[in-house]
C-alpha cells in the first residue's frame, strides 16, 4: 500500500458524497496531493452531517452511495493516480442501533451485551431520557417518549436527562455509546467494512478517531495493524505541550494538532503577551493567570457533566467522590498511558504524581489505585480523563480566557505566546517522518486564515486595543464575550450576521458564564442577536484591510512551513485558497470547486500550495531535514529549512512582518543557500550561494526552492 505524501481532507454529506468526490479526481491531482482523506463512510444517522454517529458497521454509508459508489469513487481516483484514507471511529457509535436495542431487549443475555461498555444494575442499563412530566406511551412491543422509542418491556430503566448514563459515553454525549472494542469479537465486527476496503486494495490509510476513550488503545492499535498490514495509520491524539506519543504505539503518528500548534506559534510575536493580557482583563475581569480558569473550568464540568463518571470511579477504586474530583481536574494531558499490569512508565507516574501535588491530601490513596491498582481502575481513571479536558478546556477555558485568540486552539495553550525558530527546528527534528501535519481541521476553533489575521495583534497591540475601544463605544454586550467577538468579527471579515450570531451563541454556550447548551436565556440570547446584528454594521473592515498585507505575510508562511516540514501534510477542504471560518458548523459548509482565486491572497495561496504539494510528491516520503540560519540583524525574521539528504528543497518564510516592516526591511540580512543552482517555483528566478532577503523575498513573503542542477 501506498503511504501519503500529502492528504486532502473532505467533509462527506448526505448533499457531496461519493460521486461528488469522484467529480473533483482531476483538480486535486493538480493540486498535488496523493491520497483523498474522507470524514467517516459507514452507515450513520441519515441526517448526520459529521458521519460519527455510526449506527451500522456492516454497511458504507447509503447517502453517500453505498458500496457501489464507494467502489465507482475509488475507481476514478484511482484513475487521477490518487489513494483513500478514511475516518474510523472505534470508540463510539449512536444508541439509536440493532446491536444496542437487542441489549435493551434482553439485557446481558443479549448477544451484542459484550460489544458495549455497561454498568448494569440490577441487570438494567440507565438511559437519561426524561426531561418532563409526559409519560411514556406502549405502542405494541414499543415504548415510546418524544423521539425515542425502547423494546416494551426491556432491560433499561428511564432517568432524568441530567443524570449520567448506564454506560461509558463519548465526552457528555449521551446518544453515543462506547465500544468495548478491546474485545477482537467486537473489533472485527465493527471493522469488517473497514478490513476488506484495505484487502481489496480500496483504502490505503486510517485516521482513527479518539484513541484516548478506548480501554487500551495500545492493544488496539497493534491489533488494527497486525490485521491491516502497511496501511498508513494516524491517531487524532491531542499532545499538550512537551508531551509526546507514546514510542509503542502501533502507528505513524498523529493528526497534526501538535504541527499546528507549533506552526502557528512561529507567527506570534512574544513581545505581544504582556499588554495584550493587560487589554483582556481589563475588558473582560478576567484574571491575568490561564491555569487557575482552565482548573476552574475542569471543576466545573466535572460537576456539570460527569456524576456518574466521578461515582463509577470512586466506586472501583474505593475512594470518595471528593478525591477522584480533584484528581481528575488536576490532570494536564488527556492521557496518563498506564497499562494494567505493567509498571507505569516514569513519564505516567511524573504526570500523576504532579497533578496530584496541586490536591489535597485525600488524593494519595488514589494516586496508588490508578497508577498500580486494579485494572478496571486504571482503565476507567484513563478513559476519564479525556472527556474531562476536552469539555474543561477546550469547550469551556478556551471561551473563557483570550487574550490571543489563535492561540486557542485545540491541544495549544493560551498562555504561550509564540516559539522561537530554534525550538521548531528542534520540535522538527523529532517528528516521525509519516505522522500527519495540518493547519485546518474540521474540529479547528478557527481557520489557518482567521488565526494568521490574529497573530498580527500581537505585533501591534497598541492600535488593536484602540480599535476595540471606538468599536465598543457604539456597541456592547457583556464583558465575558465582547472582547473574544471583536477578535472574531475583524478575523473573519466579512462575515454575516448570521454566521457571525451562529458563533457567539455557541461561544457563549461553551462559555457557561452566562448560558449553556442545558441552561438556555431566550432573553439573553436576544440581546445577543441584536449585538451581533449591530456589530457586524460597524466599519470593522477598515482595520482587517490594513492589517492584510501582514496577515497574508503569515498566511502564505504557515502553509508553506505546513507544506514542506517533516510529515504527510493535511490540506482541508477549501483551504488551498483563503478560508475565513469559525468553530464548528461554521468551517464545515460547502465547499465550491473548482476553487477560483478571487483575491491576490488567494492566488498566492493556491500558488504556494500547489508547488508546494507537487514538490513534496516528487520528494516522497523521509526526506531529511535541515535547518537553516539567516544571517543579519533581522535574520529572527525569517524561518528556513531545507529537505533531503543532498538537499533538493528550501522552504523559506517571512515571520513578525509587522515588527520587520517597522524596522525598514530585510536590510543586509542573507541566507546561505545549500550548493547548487535553485529554482524559486513561485518565481522562476534562479538562485545561488549567498542571498540577499530583500531579493530573495521582493515577490512574495515565502520562497520554495528546488534544486536546479540535478
Amino acid at each position: 500500500m501506498a503511504r501519503p505524501t500529502s492528504t486532502y481532507r473532505v467533509q462527506l454529506t448526505p448533499d457531496f458524497g461519493f460521486a461528488e468526490v469522484a467529480e473533483i479526481a482531476g483538480q486535486l491531482r493538480d493540486l498535488g496531493v496523493s491520497h483523498v482523506y474522507l470524514s467517516p463512510i459507514l452507515q450513520a444517522t441519515p441526517e448526520s452531517r459529521h458521519g460519527y454517529d455510526v449506527t451500522d458497521h456492516s454497511r458504507i454509508r447509503e447517502e453517500f452511495g453505498g458500496a457501489t459508489g464507494f467502489r465507482e469513487m475509488a475507481q476514478q481516483l484511482a484513475a487521477h493516480d490518487l489513494g483513500i484514507v478514511v475516518d474510523i471511529v472505534p470508540n463510539h457509535m449512536n444508541t439509536m442501533n440493532a446491536a444496542f436495542w437487542s441489549v435493551l431487549k434482553d439485557g446481558p443475555e443479549s448477544p451484542y451485551a459484550s460489544w458495549f461498555d455497561i454498568d448494569w444494575v440490577d441487570g438494567k442499563v440507565a438511559l437519561p431520557v426524561l426531561g418532563d412530566d409526559v409519560e411514556p406511551v406502549v405502542d405494541g412491543d414499543v415504548l415510546r417518549y418524544h423521539e425515542h422509542a425502547f423494546p416494551y418491556p426491556g432491560h433499561y430503566r428511564l432517568v432524568d436527562w441530567r443524570e449520567g448514563p448506564g454506560y461509558r459515553r463519548f465526552f457528555d454525549v449521551s446518544s453515543l455509546i462506547g465500544l468495548r472494542v478491546e474485545d477482537p469479537a467486537v473489533m472485527f465486527a465493527t471493522h469488517e467494512v473497514i478490513f476488506w476496503l484495505l484487502d481489496e486494495g480500496l483504502v490505503d490509510g486510517l485516521r482513527v478517531d479518539h484513541p484516548d476513550g478506548l480501554a487500551d488503545p495500545r492493544g488496539y492499535l497493534e491489533r488494527l495493524r497486525a490485521r491491516a498490514g502497511n496501511a498508513w495509520t494516524v491517531v487524532e491524539k491531542i499532545l499538550i505541550g512537551p508531551e509526546r506519543l507514546p514510542a509503542d504505539w502501533a502507528c505513524d503518528g498523529t493528526t497534526g494538532y501538535d504541527a499546528l500548534n507549533r506552526v502557528n506559534g512561529l507567527f506570534v510575536d512574544p513581545d505581544g503577551e504582556q499588554p495584550l493580557i493587560e487589554l483582556f482583563t481589563r475588558l473582560t475581569g478576567q484574571p491575568a493567570d490561564y491555569r487557575q480558569v482552565m482548573a476552574q473550568a475542569k471543576r466545573e464540568v466535572i460537576d456539570l457533566f460527569f456524576g456518574a463518571e466521578v461515582a463509577r470511579l470512586a466506586r472501583v477504586t474505593r475512594c470518595s467522590p471528593e478525591a477522584v474530583r480533584e484528581l481528575l481536574a488536576a490532570m494536564p494531558v488527556y492521557r496518563a498511558y498506564v497499562v494494567p499490569g505493567e509498571p507505569p512508565p516514569p513519564e505516567s507516574v511524573e504526570i500523576v504524581e504532579r497533578a496530584a501535588a496541586t490536591c489535597s491530601p485525600a488524593v494519595r490513596p488514589l494516586v496508588q489505585e490508578v497508577l498500580y491498582g486494579s485494572a478496571e481502575s486504571i482503565v476507567r481513571f484513563q478513559q476519564a480523563c479525556g472527556p474531562v479536558m476536552a469539555k474543561g478546556v477546550e469547550d469551556t477555558a478556551l471561551y473563557r480566557w483570550f487574550p490571543l485568540a489563535c492561540l486557542n486552539e485545540v491541544g495549544g495553550e493560551p498562555d504561550v505566546f509564540g516559539i522561537s525558530v530554534e525550538e521548531f527546528h528542534e520540535f522538527c527534528a523529532r517528528m516521525p517522518p509519516y505522522t500527519m501535519t495540518t493547519l485546518s481541521t474540521h474540529d479547528t476553533k478557527r481557520s489557518e486564515d482567521v488565526r494568521a489575521r490574529l497573530a498580527v495583534l500581537s505585533e501591534m497591540p497598541g492600535e488593536w486595543a484602540a480599535a476595540v475601544a471606538e468599536w465598543s463605544a457604539q456597541v456592547s454586550f457583556d464583558p465575558h464575550l465582547d472582547y473574544l467577538a471583536w477578535q472574531n468579527l475583524m478575523a473573519a471579515w466579512p462575515i454575516s450576521a448570521e454566521r457571525f450570531t451562529g458563533y457567539l451563541l455557541k461561544a457563549a454556550r461553551e462559555a457557561k458564564t452566562a448560558i449553556s447548551w442545558v441552561d438556555p436565556d431566550p432573553a439573553y440570547e436576544r440581546r445577543l442577536r441584536a449585538f451581533a446584528e449591530a456589530a457586524v454594521r460597524l466599519p470593522v473592515g477598515g482595520f482587517t484591510e490594513r492589517i492584510d498585507p501582514y496577515a497574508m505575510s503569515n498566511s502564505l508562511g504557515a502553509k508553506l512551513v505546513q507544506l514542506m516540514m517533516p510529515g504527510v501534510p493535511d490540506v482541508y477542504q477549501g483551504n488551498e485558497t483563503t478560508d475565513f471560518s469559525l468553530v464548528d458548523p461554521d468551517n464545515r459548509r460547502p465547499v465550491t470547486y473548482p476553487r477560483k482565486p478571487e483575491t491576490a491572497w488567494d492566488s498566492a495561496k493556491l500558488l504556494v500550495t500547489t508547488q508546494a504539494l507537487r514538490l513534496r510528491r516528487r520528494l516522497g516520503g523521509e526526506a531529511a531535514y535541515l535547518p537553516l540560519q539567516a544571517e543579519g540583524e533581522r535574520a529572527g525574521h525569517v524561518i528556513a529549512f531545507a529537505r533531503g539528504d543532498r538537499p533538493r528543497a528550501v522552504a523559506v518564510a517571512t515571520r513578525l512582518p509587522v515588527r520587520l516592516a517597522a524596522a525598514g526591511g530585510w536590510g543586509a540580512t542573507t541566507l546561505m543557500l545549500p550548493s547548487g543552482t535553485w529554482r524559486d517555483l513561485l518565481t522562476g528566478c534562479l538562485h545561488t550561494g549567498r542571498i540577499p532577503l530583500a531579493h530573495l523575498l521582493g515577490q512574495y513573503p515565502v520562497a520554495l526552492l528546488e534544486r536546479h542542477d540535478l
